[in-house]
């Protein structure tokens, strides 16, 4: 098999169709079973590209959007031009949380990226990213039934805290799982490369 050489770098606001996507496609194999049907079926592209071209045009210090790019196709089922096949967000904590200062906002991968090290690589970056702002802590909230759970815990992560929420009409439960230090976190980029 020959070799995939991943980046992760900050997103530009030129990203945000190739975000869109991966989002969209995330959600859609995710999620099925686990939020309202009609939300999957009604995502809008145009709609998503806004709302993430205006999360990176408005970021302020201490926020912050990466991609992971694929620049050899492998990772794309539909050969992107862009090779994004992840996407993270980051900053700091949007709701009251003792103990943790930062927040993982958002992580997603295509199915084809996955269990290849690259979410584990993206993480890592957060970490970085934050430290460098002096947060030295980072929760992020989940959906309890997210297949996702297992590598949070993974990468370290525990659970500390959980809450209903609502979402279009139905009762979901989400969860958080902290991080208090995340040094050991930032140093999990150093593993293998992907093949």
């Amino acid at each position: 098999m020959t070799q995939t050489t991943v980046t992760i770098r900050d997103a530009t606001v030129a990203d945000a169709p190739g975000i869109a996507r991966v989002w969209m496609q995330s959600w859609r194999s995710t999620y099925p079973g686990l939020i309202p049907a009609s939300v999957l079926v009604n995502l809008s592209e145009a709609a998503t590209v806004r709302r993430w071209r205006t999360v990176i045009e408005t970021q302020g210090p201490g926020i912050g959007t990466i991609v992971a790019v694929d620049r050899s196709g492998r990772l794309s089922p539909d050969r992107q031009p862009d090779g994004i096949v992840g996407v993270a967000s980051f900053g700091a904590h949007r709701t009251a949380m003792d103990r943790y200062a930062g927040e993982i906002h958002t992580l997603y991968l295509l199915d084809d990226a996955k269990g290849l090290g690259i979410g584990r690589r993206m993480m890592a970056s957060i970490a970085d990213r934050l430290l460098a702002d002096a947060v030295q802590s980072a929760a992020l909230w989940c959906l309890a039934d997210n297949p996702a759970c297992w590598f949070y815990e993974r990468m370290g992560g525990i659970r500390v805290a959980e809450r209903p929420i609502r979402f279009v009409g139905s009762d979901l439960r989400e969860v958080a799982y902290g991080w208090r230090d995340l040094v050991p976190l930032a140093r999990l980029s150093t593993g293998p490369q992907v093949r």
